[in-house]
């Protein structure tokens, strides 16, 4: 029988939220990934055993429990259709378990039948796959009922509890376990603002132009400020671009300083410039970027 690889690393992706304003008004932002990283199991276990036959079990009992010092880590994704447990035992033993509903639909309480192996199942059909301890199935059939369910933001699961059979490529004994997850109230999102102050300064020594403003958070972040610089003076088309990181500790507005550096030969000079400003954080919680923009003009007088 051929092997299955493993899928121990659960996909990270993040997307970002702009928020583009026409002129000086503060913005803010939350994050909107696409998928979300796994979260520690706070209170949880996970069971399974198998018929004689069943390649996956290979006829054994399997037991992990938060509370025997198993780690689990669960999380689900855009949409909250598929959700994607995974098992590192103290013992050393690994399991993944994907439950999907069928494409376009969230996990809801109730019996999936006809399931298939995840992720090559048909778009109509809900998704199942046990696998782990370097065993897997190619094909599977399989069913799984959800009792309960409950989601937060970025794929954060807060409760699951759930029973599943799996039948490895189209044989008669079967893996049948289950799952039971209850983790805490999900945390906050990472909420960011971003203001560009009305007034920078144009150096008549380097031609450089220095911006500033403030950054504020609701969580301890480490925020980078960028922007994007224009200026038009009579017919010259100026351009730069800044970069700082500074600390943000919530309730306090971290002021920021940046300096652009014209990409041609034309200085930065007095009067009006376009910027394109954007701060940017990990959210420690999820771990996907968030972003806020603003868009300003700013008065440069010269020093």
């Amino acid at each position: 029988m051929n092997l299955s690889a493993p899928g121990r690393v659960l996909a990270r992706a993040t997307a970002t939220l702009a928020l583009a304003l026409a002129m000086a008004t503060g913005t803010t932002g939350l994050l909107t990934g696409t998928e979300a990283h796994a979260l520690p199991v706070t209170d949880g276990t996970f069971s399974f055993s198998g018929d004689e036959g069943d390649w996956i079990s290979g006829g054994r009992s399997y037991s992990y429990a938060t509370s025997s010092q198993d780690r689990l880590n669960v999380s689900a994704n855009t949409g909250n259709g598929v959700v994607t447990l995974s098992v590192d035992g103290a013992n050393g033993d690994w399991w993944t378990l994907d439950l999907a509903a069928p494409s376009g639909q969230a996990l809801t309480p109730g019996t999936y039948t006809g399931a298939t192996r995840y992720p090559f199942n048909e778009a109509t059909e809900p998704g199942l796959d046990l696998s782990g301890n370097g065993r897997g199935c190619n094909q599977l059939t399989g069913t799984f009922t959800v009792s309960a369910v409950e989601f937060g933001p970025q794929g954060y699961v807060k409760k699951l509890d759930a029973a599943f059979e799996q039948h490895c490529e189209g044989g008669t004994s079967a893996a049948r376990g289950e799952v039971h997850i209850d983790n805490p109230a999900p945390p906050a999102e990472l909420g960011l603002g971003l203001q560009v102050a009305l007034d920078g300064t144009a150096s008549s020594l380097n031609g450089k132009a220095t911006f500033h403003g403030t950054v504020s958070c609701d969580k301890p972040v480490r925020v980078t400020v960028s922007g994007d610089v224009t200026q038009v003076k009579k017919r010259d088309l100026i351009r730069g671009s800044f970069s700082t990181t500074v600390s943000c500790t919530p309730g306090t507005p971290a002021a920021w300083t940046g300096t652009a550096v014209p990409t041609g030969s034309v200085p930065f000079q007095k009067g009006n410039v376009e910027v394109e400003g954007h701060a940017t954080a990990t959210d420690p919680d999820y771990g996907g970027q968030v972003t806020v923009s603003e868009t300003v003009a700013v008065r440069l007088t010269r020093v």
